[in-house]
């Protein structure tokens, strides 16, 4: 198999075919302690927060880098008209829950998307990871590492070689 039909093939997947089990994903409800969050994040890039187990509707994403804003003190957040949110999603600014902190504004995409659509959507604002999902239901993710690896399993497996 050659690269470029490694690359069509790879495009072509959709994402419920290189999704990691759901078991593995890195999720919380809403009301989970700040504490269970940090413990997740100290290995992990990213927390989804859904309502609850049962409904599994996606409320929101804790990233690894928003967890400055957690440990910040309120008074180290700068105030703006309407910027208020960052110093409540502090610790000392009365945080205590995941959805506390969590960004409502998540980006996803829909189960039966191809790896194309994924790679084109994470392009486009620049983000290395995607909530799928299903009638707003959390059902897996998507990131750069799980592609790569895909991309990765399908040269080997295809035995593609790169030409210079």
């Amino acid at each position: 198999m050659s690269v470029e039909s490694a690359l069509e093939k790879f495009h072509s997947l959709k994402l419920t075919d290189i999704m990691p089990k759901f078991e593995i994903m890195p999720v919380v409800t809403a009301d989970a302690d700040l504490m269970s969050v940090l413990k997740i994040l100290r290995t992990r890039h990213h927390v989804w927060v859904v309502e609850n187990k049962e409904s599994m509707k996606l409320v929101g994403v804790i990233r690894y880098i928003d967890v400055i804003d957690v440990l910040l003190p309120p008074e180290a957040h700068k105030f703006k008209l309407g910027m208020t949110s960052r110093t409540m999603r502090s610790m000392l600014g009365g945080a205590a829950k995941a959805e506390d902190i969590a960004e409502r504004h998540v980006l996803t995409i829909e189960e039966d998307a191809t790896v194309l659509e994924a790679l084109m959507k994470m392009r486009k604002y620049r983000i290395q990871v995607l909530a799928v999902v299903k009638d707003g239901k959390l059902v897996g993710e998507v990131s750069l590492r799980i592609l790569i690896d895909e991309l990765l399993r399908l040269l080997r497996v295809g035995g593609a070689q790169w030409k210079q």
